[in-house]
Order: structure tokens, then C-alpha cells, then sequence
């Protein structure tokens, strides 16, 4: 049996109201990071530390009835394990407040904005095949550019600390085909997986 064969397969779902349940499982009683509940982007960031916790989590709740947060859920079978937040870049304001991570140019972009795999189901593979699906459910929802934020360890770091690589790692995002389209410090390029359209060569 190779590695690949051993890696167990995901299915994957639109978040939705109907969903939350479910998501609110992967998150966790902290849910996800100490009370971060996936709002850090989406939160000027003073609000995003007062309202950690509990108002974080009904910030997230909301935006999921609005349709403002956007993004899939991973299940092993019938467990819900794994989350990504991938939806237009407009709605993240943490973005449109970051120098090193500004626009690239003026095309319009979706943007995985979290990568989040709950603990006991790390390590075995997940993040790629959640980070694929996400760029398939962008494509299906318009977007022709999905952008990822991700880190580069420095040199010599054997293991991140998951805390820090909610955005995935290079490597990953390399693996899954994005492409670097911009890097303004070395530890934190901007890449891009750009989708092919209908009627293209």
C-alpha cells in the first residue's frame, strides 16, 4: 500500500446554515484557535480580540445566515473534521487593511482565507485534498482566480506550530498547483491557482 493509498478520502459540502451543527464540531470548544472562530479577516482586529469567544462565534454564525461567509466542510464518513474558508476577497477586511498581503493587481479574486483540519485528524494528508476542493467550489461558484496567503518556515524550522499556519504552508498550495504572484517578505507570498475557463485553449 502506498502512502497516497492510505490517505482517507474526504467529502465535502458547502457551509450553509443547515451545516453549522457541523462545523461548530470541527471548531471545537475553543473553537479552532483560541476563540478565533474563523472571524480573525473578517474583524478590524481590535474587535476581532474583544469579541474572541462567544461573539466571535455568533459574528460567524451570522455571516453564514447572510451569506457573507463562504467556505466548505471536509467529513470522514459522517464526522466533520476539516473547514476551509475560501469566498470573495472583498469580504475580508483584514485583507484590505495589509500591506504585505495588498491587492496584486485589480482582477477580481476568491481568497482561502483559512485552512483548518481538527486536531486528532492532522498529519494524514487532509489539507491538500481540502485545499483542492476549495479551488473546485470557487470555480463552480464563478471565481477564475482563487489567491492563498500562505507561510514559508524559516530555514531550519522542522515543525510549525499549527497556531501560526491557519493560511497553509507554501508547500502545500505548490503541491495543489498555485503559482506565486507576489511576495513582499520572504516568509509570506501571495500565490494564485488560476482557473481554467470554458471555451479556452
Amino acid at each position: 500500500m502506498t502512502q497516497e493509498d492510505s490517505v482517507p478520502e474526504l467529502r465535502f459540502h458547502p457551509v450553509s446554515l443547515d451545516r453549522w451543527e457541523d462545523l461548530r464540531r470541527v471548531f471545537g470548544d475553543r473553537g479552532a484557535s483560541r476563540g478565533c472562530w474563523c472571524m480573525r479577516w473578517r474583524l478590524p482586529k481590535d474587535q476581532f480580540e474583544i469579541q474572541r469567544g462567544e461573539a466571535n462565534r455568533n459574528a460567524l454564525r451570522s455571516g453564514i445566515r447572510s451569506g457573507r461567509v463562504c467556505g466548505i466542510i471536509g467529513y470522514l464518513q459522517d464526522q466533520p473534521v476539516a473547514w476551509c474558508s475560501v469566498g470573495p476577497r472583498e469580504h475580508l477586511c483584514g485583507l484590505r487593511v495589509s500591506d504585505l498581503l495588498a491587492p496584486v493587481d485589480e482582477k477580481p479574486v476568491w481568497s482561502v482565507a483559512c485552512l483548518f483540519v481538527a486536531k486528532r485528524y492532522r498529519n494524514r494528508g487532509l489539507s491538500l485534498q481540502l485545499l483542492k476542493a476549495a479551488v473546485e467550489h470557487a470555480g463552480q461558484c464563478g471565481a477564475e482566480i482563487v489567491e492563498g496567503y500562505p507561510i514559508r518556515p524559516r530555514e531550519g524550522d522542522v515543525r510549525v506550530p499549527a497556531a501560526v499556519t491557519w493560511t497553509g504552508l507554501e508547500s502545500l498550495f505548490t503541491e495543489a498547483g498555485f503559482v506565486e504572484a507576489a511576495r513582499r517578505v520572504e516568509m509570506r507570498p501571495i500565490m494564485r491557482f488560476y482557473i481554467p475557463q470554458t471555451g479556452q485553449a
